[in-house]
């Protein structure tokens, strides 16, 4: 169960940080790198559009790679279910069976 919570958060994780970075791109090629296109670039536009794309990239691949590990770790409950249908065949095998054919008892 401990395993499944972890995988859960960090597939949490993930997807709140990959929105956010896909929120801080502009579709027409604008978005954060626009904002660097002053005179005094430092790391310049290219460079920021690079990692912004390359942080994409990774956060979709481990965004995957998370949610297919989430069906080795998710909890399975055989012992409820083996519960469940010996309780069930205990109801039948204690059941009393109705005949409907007889008249109905009148009640005192």
């Amino acid at each position: 169960m401990g395993a499944y919570i972890l995988v859960s958060v960090l597939i949490l994780i993930v997807a709140v940080l990959l929105g956010l970075i896909v929120l801080v791109q502009n579709s027409k090629g604008g978005g954060l790198s626009s904002t660097f296109s002053g005179q005094n670039q430092y790391m310049g536009v290219r460079k920021t559009s690079d990692f912004l794309e390359k942080s994409t990239w990774t956060l979709a691949i481990v965004l995957l790679v998370l949610s297919l590990a989430s069906i080795f770790v998710i909890p399975r409950n055989e012992n409820v279910e083996q519960q469940k249908d010996s309780e069930l065949k205990e109801l039948i095998k204690d059941a009393q069976p109705v005949d409907y054919q007889a008249p109905p008892k009148k009640a005192e």
